[in-house]
């Protein structure tokens, strides 16, 4: 248990698929008529109070974090998805409890010449403020 405390490990919340319609890129169609883009979000957080307790307060509400994740997406129109990806981080993690998160943009139509299923940019963010010299702090 000591080891278990000093490691502070981290748990994932993940939501996979998020589909949202908005109108980022850099071609006039993209920005005039718009396309899906599709979300995949994982958290990573200390998940052992909340599952002690039974307290939805000390974890992330994935349902909100969902609906957050799709308004971040439908906003502000964008040249690039990495900017949207940026936008996803910076949402995940104004939650106290949100240490890093990892972030896939799939733009599926895409304006790409040659046959392809999928494009996509992800990235890993997070708090280097939480952490400390034995792992993480809570």
């Amino acid at each position: 248990e000591r080891t278990h405390r000093l490691m502070n490990p981290l748990d994932e919340i993940t939501l996979t698929g998020l589909r949202a319609t908005a109108f980022h890129g850099v071609l006039d169609h993209e920005r005039r008529d718009g396309q899906v883009f599709v979300i995949d979000v994982t958290v990573m957080l200390p998940l052992g109070d909340a599952a002690t307790t039974d307290d939805l307060a000390r974890t992330i509400h994935y349902g909100e974090l969902a609906e957050e994740v799709v308004a971040a997406v439908e906003s502000n129109p964008v040249d690039l998805i990495e900017t949207v990806a940026e936008r996803i981080a910076t949402v995940v993690l104004a939650h106290e409890r949100a240490m890093f998160t990892r972030v896939t943009v799939h733009k599926p139509q895409a304006p790409i010449t040659v046959p392809f299923d999928d494009v996509s940019v992800t990235i890993t963010r997070g708090r280097p403020e939480r952490l400390t010299p034995t792992g993480f702090s809570l």
